[in-house]
């Protein structure tokens, strides 16, 4: 990475369906929101946040209204996935650099934006304990912009795929687990409430 700005993705337009259809951006630990807590954890590292939504209705735009957030809407009709949301994210950010995380994980290490940045010219993608992460990545956003545009419009929405046609290498990250917020016993074990 040549130095230059980087933006925050926060990908949260899921449907949370096996949450029972909860929005995960609005999951609270400790009181704070998921999508504010994502937001927070890179506060003076990062330029700009983004959260690739689609929000349900209006009480929901004024709920990221009221945090603070930049929504950014899928450009594409349907839900065609967290390929879509990185294509809005892309095409919404003003600096040269995207860090992307999905809004359900538990949690991320303090040098993550560090250590994808050092793993070479073009961005990485984080490989915690469990594995690699595809939607933890940091990426060029001018070769996001066209990579993700091309992929959608021949149908291939693996974000692995793409990580792999832009020539992305994956960092490890050894002793550490992200963790992922879902199903139930998920949000249990992490002391998470559902929203009202």
């Amino acid at each position: 990475m040549n130095g230059g700005g980087t933006a925050l993705g926060i990908l949260a337009g899921g449907r949370g369906e096996r949450l029972g259809g909860v929005a995960k951006a609005w999951l609270e630990r400790d009181g704070v929101p998921q999508v504010v807590r994502m937001a927070q954890r890179l506060q003076g590292r990062v330029e700009a946040v983004l959260v690739s939504a689609n929000p349900a209705d209006a009480a929901e735009v004024q709920r990221y209204a009221a945090a603070e957030l930049q929504v950014v809407h899928d450009l594409r009709p349907g839900r065609l996935g967290p390929l879509a949301g990185l294509e809005a994210l892309a095409q919404a950010c003003m600096q040269p650099w995207l860090l992307t995380v999905p809004v359900d994980l538990y949690d991320f290490n303090d040098c993550l934006l560090q250590s994808l940045a050092a793993a070479g010219p073009d961005g990485a993608v984080a490989e915690d304990d469990d594995g690699v992460q595809p939607l933890v990545a940091l990426y060029s956003t001018a070769r996001l912009r066209v990579a993700a545009a091309q992929a959608l419009d021949r149908g291939d929405y693996a974000p692995r795929r793409l990580q792999a046609e832009l020539g992305l290498p994956r960092v490890r990250l050894a002793g550490v687990r992200f963790g992922n917020l879902n199903v139930p016993a998920d949000l249990t074990a992490a002391g998470v409430r559902l929203p009202p």
